[in-house]
């Protein structure tokens, strides 16, 4: 009973998150901090999502720091997904070797 109970629980939040900005945002959003701020939402998550997987990867925290500052260095130099990737990789695997 208690597994329906939090799974209802569970089903209600989810819509009330969903439901809510339809509700309490009839007209668009006339401030320039807050438009701002939805703008960089979904890019925050997905780095809060994927920085610690980044670093425990390889089961080795050196390789998967190196990794990242390859990754980083790399992306901002060239900016190619696939050329980021690949070095990543490559940084993930060597230093899992050094270290």
């Amino acid at each position: 009973m208690r597994i329906y109970l939090a799974l209802i629980v569970f089903a209600i939040t989810i819509y009330a998150i969903r439901v809510a900005p339809f509700l309490f945002l009839r007209k668009p959003i006339q401030s320039r901090f807050i438009r701002s701020f939805l703008f960089y939402v979904p890019y925050v998550t997905l780095a809060v999502m994927t920085f610690p997987a980044i670093l425990t990867a390889t089961g080795n925290l050196y390789a998967g720091v190196l990794a990242l500052l390859v990754g980083v260095v790399v992306s901002w130099i060239f900016g190619d997904l696939f050329v980021v990737a690949l070095s990543t990789c490559f940084a993930a695997i060597l230093g899992g070797i050094i270290f």
